[in-house]
């Protein structure tokens, strides 16, 4: 954290964080940032809440597609569209 610029006061609001939290607590946020190789207040904060909250950290891993594929191209209908306002509008345009 010293190696970037304001890490010192990331650092010293991390440790800042034992005035309202449990200090087991804070220990655990931060021990669980440095294994997942993201020592930032803001991960921090966010595994600390997790704690707090007792929602689950690490929990299994989901099986996610690395891209999303299409199968059909969506097709531009503009006639369609020109259908559906002249009905709303009484079949005037707005041009």
């Amino acid at each position: 954290m010293l190696r970037k610029p304001g890490g010192d006061r990331e650092m010293v609001d991390i440790l800042a964080l034992v005035l309202h939290h449990d200090e087991q607590t804070v220990l655990t946020a931060v021990e669980l940032s440095l294994a997942e190789g993201v020592p930032t207040k803001t991960h921090v904060l966010n595994l600390l809440h997790r704690l707090v909250d007792g929602k689950v950290i690490g929990g299994p891993p989901l099986d996610t597609p690395q891209a999303l594929a299409l199968h059909r191209e969506p097709k531009a209908n503009v006639e369609r569209y020109d259908g559906l306002r002249s009905q709303i509008s009484g079949g005037r345009h707005a041009s």
